[in-house]
C-alpha cells in the first residue's frame, strides 16, 4: 500500500480575469497559501497554459513546471474535459457545445471534431514533456439523447454509437500510449461513458486498451443512485485519477434523479462543498488506499450554495484529514511469537 498524494486542486472552476485567479503564477501562489500541494491544470484556460507550446517545447513545459515548483506545488495532471466532449457530439447539442471551441470551427462539426482530436494529441505530448503519467478528459456523446428508452430505440442504434465512439478514440488512445500517459475518462452524465456498464461497452470496443482508464468522481454516482464504493471494488485496477467532490441526493414527491428541469440549487441531486453532502469519503479513501491507488486526491469544487473560496479553503483541510498515512507494520506485530518451520510443524502435530 501507499499513501495517497495530496491535497491538490483542479483549477478550472477558479479561473478568472482578476488576481489571484488570472495567471498560472498567481493562482499557484493562492493555492499554495491554502495548503495545497498540487494543481490540476485545465488546458482550455489560456492564462494558465499554452497547450500547443507545452506539447512542442520542452523548455516551455519546464518553465511551467518551474512556476508551480516555485510555490512548492506539483502539476498533478492536465485536463481536456471540454475538448474531449467535442470528440463526439450529437447534432442536438451542436449549438450548445460550439462555445467550447474556437470561433473558426463554429457551425462546422467535422472541423470542430478535428480541432478537438488535435487538442487531445497535444495534451498527450504536453503531459509527457511535463513528466506526467495521467490525463483527465470526457468521452463525448453520440447516444446521450437516447438515454431513456422511450421512444423505443431502433435496434443497433446504441451499438453503432459506441462503435463510432471507439473509432474516434482509438487513435487518440494510441497517441497517449506512445507518450506513456494514461487517458482517464471522467464517468459523467452527458457523456456516453456515464456508468460502469457504458465504460465496459466502450472498453470492449477499444480492445481493452491499456490507456483507456478512469477518473473516479463519486459525486456523479450519488446523483445516479449508483453504489460508488462497490464501483471501486469492481474497477480499482483502472482507476488512475480521483476527484474529491461531494454531492447530495434528496428526492421528494415532486422530483428525483431527473430533477424536473430545475436549476442546480433546486434539484433533488446537487453538488456540494466537501463535507456538506452525502458522500462517504472515509470509505472511499480507505478503499483506494487498500487497493494501492497511486495518484492524487484532487479537489473539484462545485457547490450550489457555498462561495468557491470558502470551499477551496475548507477542501484543503478536508482532504488532508482524510488521507491515510499507510502503516509500515501490522498492528499485532507486538504479539508475534517468532517461531520457525520446525516450531510450526510441532504446533500442527506434524513433528
Amino acid at each position: 500500500m501507499r499513501t495517497i498524494k495530496g491535497p491538490a486542486i483542479f483549477l478550472a472552476q477558479f479561473a478568472g480575469d482578476t488576481a489571484p485567479f488570472d495567471t498560472f503564477d498567481n493562482i499557484c501562489r493562492w493555492a499554495a497559501g491554502l495548503g495545497y500541494k498540487g494543481v490540476q491544470v485545465p488546458t482550455w484556460v489560456s492564462g494558465f497554459i499554452d497547450l500547443e507550446k507545452a506539447a512542442t517545447s520542452r523548455t516551455y513545459a519546464d518553465e511551467l513546471a518551474g512556476t508551480a515548483d516555485k510555490h512548492g506545488l506539483e502539476i498533478t495532471e492536465l485536463s481536456t474535459h471540454l475538448q474531449g466532449q467535442l470528440v463526439a457530439v450529437h447534432p442536438a447539442y451542436d449549438a450548445a457545445f460550439d462555445g467550447f471551441a474556437p470561433a473558426s470551427v463554429h457551425g462546422n462539426s467535422k472541423a470542430r471534431t478535428e480541432w478537438a482530436v488535435q487538442q487531445l494529441k497535444w495534451a498527450a505530448q504536453a503531459s509527457k514533456n511535463l513528466g506526467l503519467t495521467e490525463h483527465a478528459t470526457f468521452s463525448g456523446a453520440l447516444a446521450w439523447p437516447f438515454i431513456y428508452p422511450w421512444p423505443q430505440r431502433p435496434a443497433g442504434l446504441v451499438e453503432e454509437a459506441f462503435d463510432e465512439l471507439a473509432r474516434r478514440w482509438t487513435p487518440i488512445l494510441d497517441e497517449f500510449d506512445r507518450n506513456g500517459v494514461d487517458l482517464c475518462y471522467e464517468i459523467h452524465p452527458g457523456e456516453d461513458l456515464h456508468d460502469g456498464v457504458t465504460y465496459e461497452m466502450f472498453l470492449d470496443r477499444v480492445n481493452n486498451h491499456p490507456r483507456a482508464n478512469l477518473l473516479y468522481d463519486p459525486s456523479h454516482f450519488v446523483l445516479q443512485c449508483l453504489d460508488y464504493l462497490d464501483y471501486i471494488d469492481i474497477y480499482h485496477e483502472r482507476i488512475r485519477m480521483f476527484h474529491v467532490k461531494d454531492a447530495e441526493f434528496n428526492p421528494t414527491g415532486r422530483q428525483g434523479v431527473y430533477g424536473g428541469f430545475q436549476s442546480w440549487v433546486n434539484r433533488a441531486g446537487r453538488f456540494r462543498s466537501l463535507g456538506d453532502g452525502h458522500v462517504d469519503f472515509a470509505g472511499i479513501f480507505s478503499k483506494l488506499t487498500h487497493y494501492d491507488f497511486r495518484g492524487w486526491a484532487v479537489l473539484e469544487w462545485e457547490c450550489a450554495l457555498k462561495h468557491p473560496e470558502d470551499g477551496a479553503r475548507e477542501g484543503a483541510e478536508f482532504i488532508a484529514a482524510h488521507i491515510i498515512r499507510v502503516t509500515e507494520k501490522a498492528f499485532d506485530d507486538f504479539a508475534a511469537a517468532g517461531t520457525d518451520v520446525a516450531a510450526n510443524r510441532k504446533i500442527l502435530g506434524l513433528s
